[in-house]
Parts: C-alpha cells; structure tokens; sequence
C-alpha cells in the first residue's frame, strides 16, 4: 500500500527526531504469511523501498505487535532510507498462529522464517537481523545456527541465556518477570487505551501476586491461566536442569561470525549479559561494535531513540550496503556523573584498583593493605573458605521477609528503576551504610568493583543485597552499581563465611567533594524475590523466618577499578 501525504510528514518529523538525514527513497506496505515446518502461519508486515537499488533486507521479530512503535522506528524509517524490513509476530501473538511458549519456541521458528525469505523474489540474499530485549533473544536464537545469507546482527539489551536473567543471583527476579508475565497476558485486550489502562493499574493489581505466597500460587488470581510459563519457571530453579536448554543461546556467541552490534544500558537489567557478549565475540576476533548509554531498558527507546537509531543505520549501511565505515572508535560508552561520551578502543579501559577498608563506624577509609594481582580476571559471586576466627569490629542488622527492604531504583524492567536518591532507604535499620571523607579530586570507576565481605547469618537461608552510591555535597546519594547474592544454606547458621560480590560494571565519575557509600542489606525487593528464612523451593515455600546478619568489618573490603594515573 503506497503512502499518503500525511504518512510522508510523519515519516519526515520521525526523521528530524531522531537526527536521521532526508528519506532516500518512498516505500510500500504489505501483509505477509509465512508457514512455519509444523503448519503455523506467522504474520508480519512488510516494508519494501521502491528503489531500484534496494540496500538488503532486515529481519525483525516480535511478540509485542507490530504496530507503533515499532513499525514507525524499524520499519518505516529503514525503509525510507532503502531496507526491506520484516516485521514478524512470533508464535501466539497479534494473529501469528499456534501458542506462545515465551523463548523456547524461536531458534526454529527464525530458521523457517529465512527459509522462507530465501523464496522471495525480492530477496538479494544480503540479510541483517535487528532488535532490542526479546527481538534481541530472537537474534541469538537464530544465530546458534548463522543462516550463510547473515551480514550484520544489530542487538540492543537483550540476553543470550535467559535462565540467567531469571535465577543468576539464585534469588528469582520476580518483579520484572511477574510484570513482563502481566503484560504479554493483556497486551492483546483492547485498544490502545485499554492496554494503556492496563500498564498504568499494574502496579496496583500486582501487589498481591508479588507479597502472596506461594509465589505462583499468589500469582494466579492475576494472570488468569494466561501465563502458563510463570509458574513452569518457579517450578525449575535448579540451574543445572535441561529443562532450560531452550532458554540458553549463548552456543551462538562461538557460532556467530559476522559483525554485530550492540547496544546496552548502564541501568539495564541485561547489561552484564551485553559485556558478556562483546567480551566473547571480541575474542573470537569477530566485528563488534559496543554501545553503553545512561538508560534503563525501557529508557533505550525514549532517551536513547536517536543513538539508536544513528547507530543502527550507520552498521547497517557498512555491512549490508557497503557504506562508509560506521564507527569511529569500537566502543561508545556515556560516563555517568560526568554525563559525556568517550570512545575507547576496547572495554573495559585500563584501571588500577583501589581498595577500600569498612569499619564499624561507618566509615570506608583507602587502605594500605596490598591490591590483588593485577590483571588477575574478575570472578562470578562465590562463596570462598570461611575464616576460622575472624577479627575486628561488627555490625549486625536483621533482615525480616514480613517487612523486606524495599527496591529502589536500579537494573529494573518494572517499578522503580534507574538511578534514585537512597537516602530514605538508607535511613532503614536493615541496611548499613559505609562511607567515605569527600574525595578532594574526582574519581573515575571503570569496570566491575568488587566486595570480599565477611558475614555469619542466622539462620542459613538469608540473601546479601551490596550496592555503590554516589554522594553529592547536599547528601543525596545516587546508585550506580549494585549486586544481589542468594548464599548457600548449607554453610551452617553463625559461620562466618567470606564472599566475592562482583558488583555491576560502571562508567562513573564521582566528582570532587563527592563521597562514595556501600550499602549492605538482605535483598531488595520486588526486584528478587525474598529470602523467607526457610527452606523450600521457590514454587512452594510460604514460611516466613528473619534473618539475623553479621558484618566482621575489619574482614570486608571493596576494591574499585578506577582510571589509571600517571
């Protein structure tokens, strides 16, 4: 269907929004089917340029619609600019046929779907794959297996193993995935202000899936029977089960060999699994191009709409069309707290570390005692030998699942996310605070801090919830990296025990006359699911216990990378 003038001006405004230069070309529209090897038909919209020199064929897949804003951001504006694009409902969604099985269901379902491109006449053989959070899964997904025709992938917060996403921590993720559950249930219901209604009483209507227990059981009265899979994930937190193999892609970050970009959020839920990514492919030695902005997940496509779309455009056009280069250094990252881009040749930038003492009375002070080895790599959270006789002064804070500390802000999709002021959080008796002098010349943060924290819980099943805040002059202190970690409850209730937290990595300036603080607690919820003190399986537990924490200060150290120095 060819477009009228008043798609032409939106197109044009679309454009200028997004800093994009002039369309290239005008574009029809069409509704396509593709069949699927077990008989389903999956629907999409195709976005074909009238040029007589189109410039490839991007490949987009979606359970979220493919309506506003993604028609307008993918496949209008590539199309304008030369791009066949498709637009696909993935399985169970928005008039595709069969049942929405979330992730599990795509790696076959993208193969048939090239197959199928393979067929058309319009079809030049040249291919890239593009889109954020679960279009992104659906990259990877496919790229376990890189059809020949691939030429570019362009990957915006997604991850590559969503096992991890859920349960990584131990502790399930319950407020974002129950409100991504929520949402995928009742996004069909309606028209648009339905659904809008419905996003906006969300919060209100999951309140008592999230504080019910048992969890899936609580979660009932609100899903409806129409997300299955919410309680099938409660039910498998064992991270070993092959129950989850259809749930994992990272086999694509050894397959993939063609450039990819991607594009993350220093307060994105999947942003370690995006570094995770550039840190493989790089490697391996593939094209990689790395983006990091100061967005949420869900701030990617407000604030972030014109990198994005920039960034895109520029990769595509190297590598599908043979454009000019389309980056100027391999890595883009935004440096919080100076609030500037860099661009460095490689992530992480060099750093020397800096390790930080905690004492009882709230203080982090710069040691003298000797770093680690430099460039020994960073480790996962892990539970290292208990000290036998730990040493020093101790704070202790009790941790009660009947009133658990609360999220506030942070690597979210739901509620509240992003950076915050701490401080009424701060005020709580369950979190300890740890804070430096004001630092007379500022301080950059690059990479991963860690915190080797020496801790007894009583009683064994209890959570550490670390997170690094920056203090201004006027006492708001701001977050910029955090850490979540389930402890293992077979170390004996009052064991000391001493953990490696790896805390979020972080582009962060702390300006001078800026202090930095860690917080210690038991959890935050909703983001993860509470510690109930008890034993049982995430699906079933319903018992709630307090749980006693004690820090040995003088055991417990941070170490921040910070920007080396002449």
């Amino acid at each position: 269907m060819a477009n009228s003038i008043r798609q032409r001006i939106a197109d044009a405004t679309l454009g200028r929004l997004v800093r994009q230069s002039p369309a290239a070309n005008d574009y029809v529209t069409a509704a396509v089917r593709t069949p699927m090897r077990d008989g389903v038909v999956l629907r999409g919209d195709h976005f074909a340029p009238v040029t007589a020199r189109p410039r490839g064929t991007v490949l987009i897949r979606t359970p979220y619609g493919r309506g506003f804003p993604s028609s307008a951001l993918n496949g209008r504006l590539f199309a304008a600019r030369g791009y066949h694009v498709i637009i696909q409902s993935v399985r169970g969604t928005f008039g595709s046929g069969g049942r929405f099985e979330p992730m599990a269901q795509e790696a076959a379902d993208g193969q048939d779907t090239v197959a199928w491109l393979r067929e058309q006449p319009w079809f030049d053989g040249r291919l890239a794959t593009l889109g954020a959070s679960y279009l992104g899964w659906n990259q990877w997904a496919l790229l376990q297996d890189p059809p020949p025709e691939l030429r570019a992938a362009v990957v915006y917060v997604a991850p590559h193993d969503f096992r991890e996403a859920v349960f990584g921590t131990g502790a399930f993720t319950v407020g974002d995935f129950l409100g991504w559950s929520d949402m995928i249930a009742h996004q069909e219901d309606g028209g648009l202000l339905r659904r809008g209604a419905s996003g906006i009483s969300a919060s209100r209507r999951l309140r008592p899936a999230l504080q019910g227990l048992p969890l899936p059981d609580a979660a009932d009265p609100v899903l409806r029977g129409r997300a299955p899979w919410y309680r099938e994930w409660l039910s498998h937190p064992d991270g070993d089960d092959p129950w989850w193999q259809p749930y994992r892609a990272g086999g694509a970050l050894s397959k993939v060999e063609t450039p990819v970009l991607l594009i993350g959020g220093w307060q994105d839920l999947f942003l370690e699994q995006t570094l995770q990514q550039y840190e493989a492919l790089r490697a391996r030695d593939v094209e990689v191009g790395l983006t990091v902005g100061p967005w949420t997940h869900l701030h990617l496509g407000l604030q972030g709409a014109a990198t994005v779309a920039r960034e895109s455009l520029a990769w595509l056009d190297q590598h599908l069309a043979e454009g000019p280069r389309a980056r100027r250094s391999a890595v883009h990252v935004f440096r919080t707290g100076e609030r500037r881009w860099h661009g460095l040749t490689s992530w992480p930038p060099a750093s020397a570390p800096a390790v930080f003492q905690l004492h009882a009375d709230g203080t982090l002070t710069l040691s003298a005692t000797p770093p680690p080895v430099a460039g020994e790599p960073a480790t996962p959270p892990a539970v290292v030998p208990p000290l036998e006789s730990p040493a020093g002064e101790t704070l202790s804070f009790r941790y009660d699942p009947a009133d658990p500390t609360p999220t506030v802000g942070g690597r979210t999709l739901t509620g509240s996310m992003g950076v915050k002021d701490n401080r009424r959080l701060e005020a709580r008796p369950d979190v300890l605070t740890f804070t430096t002098d004001p630092l007379p010349t500022a301080v950059d943060v690059n990479g991963s801090p860690t915190l080797e924290l020496a801790v007894a819980v009583d009683p064994a099943h209890a959570d550490v919830f670390a997170r690094l805040c920056d203090v201004d002059q006027r006492g708001r202190s701001r977050n910029f990296a955090d850490c979540m970690l389930r402890l293992d409850p077979a170390v004996p209730a009052g064991e000391v025990q001493r953990l490696s937290l790896v805390l979020d990595p972080c582009f962060h300036r702390l300006a001078a006359g800026h202090r930095l603080r860690l917080q210690v607690s038991g959890g935050s919820f909703p983001r993860f699911a509470r510690n109930l003190g008890t034993p049982g399986a995430p699906a079933e537990a319903h018992t709630l216990w307090p749980q006693d924490h004690t820090v040995h200060c003088a055991q417990s150290r941070l170490t921040v990378p910070v920007a080396a120095t002449e």
